[in-house]
C-alpha cells in the first residue's frame, strides 16, 4: 500500500495503518536515537516516546510527502529533551557488588568519531546526524529545522571543522 494511503488511514484513526508507517521508519528512528544516547535502552525509550507523540499528533501532519521529515523532527526534539532531562539527574553510585549490566550492544565509547560527535553542541550534532546518518540533503535539513540553507551549510562546515580538530587532537595525544 502506498504511504499516502497509509497516512490518510492513520489520520482517520486506523492504528494498523499507523503501525505499518512506523515499521517502515523504525530502523532509522532507532539508529538516530542511538547516536544521541549511545545506549540501547535509552534509544528504545526515545523511539517509544516518539511513536506515542506521532500517534497523538498524526492528524496535524499537513502534507503526506513530509511524513518522514515530520517523524524525524519529533524524534530529534524527543532526543534533545531526553538528554536535557538526563543532564539534570544526579546519579548516586550504590555499588554493592552488583554485576555490571550487559552492554554488548552498546556503542564502544572509545570509538573516536562517536566521541567527537558527542562533543558537539546540540545544533551541530543534529545537523551532522541528519546529513551523514540520515542522508538528508542540505535543503531537507533546512526545511526540517526551519532554518535557511546557508545557515545549515555554515553550521555543517563548522561542525566538520570541530570534528576534524577533535579527531586530530585525539591522534596527537595518543
Amino acid at each position: 500500500m502506498k504511504i499516502e494511503k497509509l497516512i490518510t488511514k492513520a489520520r482517520r484513526g486506523d492504528k494498523k495503518a499507523f503501525l505499518r508507517l512506523i515499521e517502515s521508519e523504525q530502523t532509522k528512528l532507532y539508529r538516530t536515537a542511538f547516536i544521541y544516547t549511545k545506549n540501547k535502552d535509552d534509544a528504545l525509550d526515545i523511539v517509544q516516546e516518539t511513536v506515542y507523540k506521532a500517534l497523538n499528533s498524526i492528524s496535524s501532519l499537513k502534507e503526506t510527502k513530509y511524513y518522514s521529515t515530520w517523524l524525524t523532527k519529533i524524534l530529534i526534539n524527543t532526543s534533545l529533551d531526553y538528554l536535557k532531562k538526563k543532564k539534570k539527574l544526579v546519579l548516586v553510585d550504590y555499588d554493592l557488588g552488583e554485576s555490571v549490566p550487559d552492554k554488548e550492544l552498546e556503542i564502544d565509547y572509545s570509538i573516536d568519531l562517536y566521541h567527537a560527535i558527542d562533543q558537539l553542541n546540540d545544533r551541530h550534532k543534529t545537523i551532522v546526524i541528519l546529513r551523514y546518518y540520515q542522508d538528508l540533503t542540505i535543503k531537507q535539513i533546512a526545511e526540517l529545522l526551519e532554518t535557511p540553507e546557508g545557515t545549515i551549510k555554515s553550521n555543517l562546515h563548522r561542525a566538520i571543522k570541530m570534528l576534524k580538530a577533535t579527531l586530530e587532537g585525539d591522534c596527537i595525544n595518543e
